[in-house]
C-alpha cells in the first residue's frame, strides 16, 4: 500500500524526492515522503523543554489536592489559591501557583503500568504502553520525542538538536538505563547529547565541546576539508559511512559555533538568576535547558533522578521528601523557567511539559507516611507552545483514585505534543532497515488543548 501522502504529490514531485533520496540527503523516498507530511502541519511550538519527574510525583500533593478527603488520604499539605480563579495547588508550590493562569493541567491521566518504572517511563515518554515489560533501553525501542524531532525537524548543523541532562536515569541503583530517552529504532545518531556533569559546580564545563589548546582554528578548518574529501560510500542511503561523516561534520560545526559554546557558559548568568532557579543540580539543569533552547536546540529533557527510586518514588517519607526537597526545587526551577521564557517573548513558541511516569496512591502507607505507585489516575502540566492558558482538563474522583471525566492515556498527550511541534502523530518513522513504524500507536490529538 502506498504511503498516504503520495496521493497529495504529483509524479514530478515524487521523482524529485526520489532523486534527492539518492543524493546528499541520505534519506530514502519513504523517509522523504514522511518528512513532507510533517511539513503540512502548522507547528505552534518551535521547541520543547521536558521536566520529567522520574519516579512518579504525587498528584494528590501537587496539582489535584483533596482537602475534603478522609484522614489517611488527604495528606499533610494545605491547598493555596493560584493565579487561576477557583484552582488550588499545594502550599509548597507558591511560585508556580502564580503561573497557573498560563498553564494547562490535566488531572485524568492513566495507563496500564503500576509496577515497573521502566515500562511506565517508556509509556509516558513515547505513548507506547506495552504493559509491565520492564528492563533497560533496547535498540528496538521506539524513539524519544527529541530523537524523532532530530530526524523530522532538524536544526542547524552547529546546534545540538536534542539535549538530555543531568542523568542517564537507571532502573534502580546500578541498573540499566531506562527506555524512552534514546533513538531506539532510529539509531544511535539520533540519541541526545548527554550532559552528565553538574551545572551547579563552580568549574562546570563540557571539555568535549572545546578543542584542545593546541588545535587552532586553521587546524579545525583543515580537518573539515579532509573529511569533505574522503570517499564516503553514498550508494546505500543511511549507511554507516554517511552517518559517521555527518556526525564528524556536526562535531566540527559545534566546536566552532560561538552560539552553542556560549549556551553552556552558565557563568554569564547573574548570581540572582542562578539563585532564582535554585543552586542545585536540577535548578541549574533547567537554566541550562533554557539557554540551549535559546541557542536553537529543539528538545531539552531533564530527567529528575539518577535512578528510578532516588527522588519522586516516595514509597516512604512522601511528605518529608516533598516538603523538604522535591517541591521547593521544582517550584523554583519551573516557575523561573516559565517567567524567563515569558519575559523573553519565547513562551508562545516554547512548550514546557512537566510530568512523570505515574502518580501515587490515595492511601497513605505506614512507611513513615509514604505513597506507593498509582497508574490509575495522575496529573501533568503543559505551559506555552500554543497550549490553552488557564485550562484545567479532566477531573478525578473524590479521593484522586480514578478519572471522573475526560480520561486520557500517555499517547493522547504525546500525540498533542507532536502536533504542537509540527509532526503528525499518525505518521511513520523509518528505522535503519527502512521499515516503517507508526509514531504513536494509540492516542488522539486533543484539540481542546490548543488555543
Amino acid at each position: 500500500m502506498a504511503h498516504p501522502i503520495t496521493r497529495l504529490l504529483s509524479r514530478r514531485r515524487c521523482l524529485k524526492l526520489g532523486m534527492l533520496g539518492m543524493g546528499a540527503s541520505g534519506l530514502s523516498l519513504p523517509q522523504l515522503l514522511a518528512a513532507e507530511e510533517t511539513k503540512r502541519i502548522k507547528a505552534s511550538a518551535d521547541s520543547c523543554i521536558l521536566l520529567f519527574l522520574n519516579g512518579g510525583p504525587s498528584h494528590l500533593d501537587m496539582w489535584d489536592m483533596k482537602p475534603e478527603a478522609p484522614d489517611g488520604i488527604r495528606g499533610e499539605f494545605q491547598p493555596i489559591a493560584s493565579s487561576l480563579t477557583g484552582y488550588q495547588v499545594s502550599e509548597h508550590l507558591p511560585r508556580l501557583a502564580q503561573w497557573m493562569h498560563k498553564s494547562l493541567v490535566v488531572r485524568s491521566m492513566h495507563h496500564s503500568v503500576n509496577n515497573s518504572h521502566a515500562a511506565a517511563v517508556y509509556a509516558s515518554l513515547t505513548g507506547h504502553d506495552r504493559g509491565e515489560i520492564g528492563g533497560g533501553a533496547r535498540p528496538d525501542d521506539h524513539p524519544s520525542l527529541g530523537s524523532v524531532m532530530s530526524r523530522l525537524r532538524p536544526v542547524a548543523r552547529d546546534v545540538f538538536p536534542h539535549v538530555h541532562l543531568p542523568y542517564v536515569t537507571k532502573e534502580g541503583a546500578g541498573g540499566p538505563p531506562q527506555p524512552g530517552f534514546f533513538g531506539g529504532i532510529l539509531g544511535r545518531a539520533t540519541d541526545p547529547m548527554f550532559v552528565l556533569k553538574n551545572p551547579n559546580e563552580a568549574d562546570f564545563r563540557i571539555a568535549e565541546l572545546s578543542p584542545s589548546p593546541d588545535v587552532s582554528a586553521d587546524r579545525l578548518a583543515q580537518r573539515r576539508g579532509l573529511i569533505n574529501t574522503l570517499d564516503i560510500p553514498t550508494q546505500t542511503a543511511g549507511s554507516a559511512g554517511q552517518e559517521m561523516q555527518k556526525m564528524q561534520e556536526r562535531a566540527l560545526d559545534i566546536l566552532t559555533s560561538e552560539q552553542t559554546q556560549r549556551a553552556f557558559r552558565l557563568s554569564e548568568e547573574s548570581d540572582a538568576v542562578r539563585e532564582k532557579y535554585g543552586r542545585n543540580i536540577y535548578g541549574q539543569s533547567v537554566l541550562l535547558a533554557r539557554r540551549l533552547v535559546e541557542a536553537g536546540t529543539r528538545v531539552a529533557t531533564i530527567s529528575w533522578a539518577p535512578d528510578a527510586n532516588a527522588t519522586w518514588d516516595t514509597h516512604g517519607s512522601n511528605f518529608k521528601s516533598l516538603k523538604g526537597t522535591l517541591l521547593p526545587q521544582l517550584d523554583s526551577a519551573c516557575a523561573s523557567l516559565i517567567e524567563d521564557l515569558h519575559v523573553r517573548g519565547m513562551l508562545d513558541r516554547t512548550l514546557v511539559a512537566v510530568f512523570g511516569d505515574f502518580g501515587r496512591t490515595p492511601k497513605i502507607n505506614a512507611n513513615n507516611a509514604g505513597r506507593d505507585h498509582w497508574n490509575f489516575c495522575y496529573s501533568l502540566m503543559l505551559v506555552g507552545g500554543g497550549m490553552k492558558e488557564g485550562y484545567i482538563y479532566g477531573s478525578s474522583d473524590k479521593i484522586g483514585a480514578f478519572p471522573n471525566s475526560n480520561p486520557l492515556v500517555p499517547g493522547d498527550v504525546i500525540s498533542s505534543i507532536y502536533q504542537a511541534l509540527g509532526v503528525h502523530h499518525e505518521g511513520e518513522v523509518y528505522d535503519n532497515q527502512n521499515r516503517p513504524h507508526r509514531l504513536v500507536p494509540s492516542g488522539t490529538v486533543q484539540s481542546d488543548f490548543f488555543a
